[in-house]
């Protein structure tokens, strides 16, 4: 069906949902620091492959959503998508030529910036977090970016998505 159409917003829009599902899966409590950043991955993917048609303003309404799933303080993670979402789109013509793991490294960049981000306003709510930990993420979601490229690649060419 979305064959015909061409436009792909389906598509895009179920693997934001699969994203979401995905970023509120219970964790083991030994593994609950290092879950990858699922929608900032998916983001990064979809702005690198379509800037012209995602960008800040999706990061901001992604955000806003995610902040209400995770009951987080309304804007962080706003914040925080639409700054990746920014940076994505000022380097998507330099990441689509890089190989494979350098692009893994920016997008370790990207994610450590919204984590960054994040930590800075939980700081400012009293929440103290040792700085390390806070990067686990950016890590194993930099570790998951060569499987997500092809498989959002392939899912993107079989449904004709531009």
């Amino acid at each position: 069906m979305a064959r015909s159409q061409g436009h792909g917003y389906g598509v895009i829009a179920t693997t934001f949902v699969l994203a979401f599902i995905l970023a509120i899966v219970p964790f083991p409590a030994w593994l609950g620091w290092a879950r990858p950043e699922w929608i900032a991955l998916i983001l990064i993917y979809w702005t690198i492959a379509l800037p012209h048609r995602l960008g800040v303003l999706t990061g901001l309404v992604l955000g806003i959503l995610l902040d209400v799933v995770e009951g987080a303080v309304l804007g962080q993670n706003a914040l925080s998508l639409a700054v990746v979402a920014l940076l994505a789109n000022t380097l998507y013509q330099r990441l689509r030529v890089y190989n494979l793991w350098q692009q893994a490294s920016v997008v370790f960049l990207l994610v450590g910036i919204n984590q960054l981000i994040c930590h800075w306003v939980q700081t400012l709510q009293g929440v103290i977090m040792l700085w390390p930990i806070y990067l686990l993420p950016a890590f194993t979601t930099a570790l998951l970016w060569p499987v997500t490229l092809h498989v959002l690649r392939a899912l993107r060419r079989n449904y004709q998505v531009h």
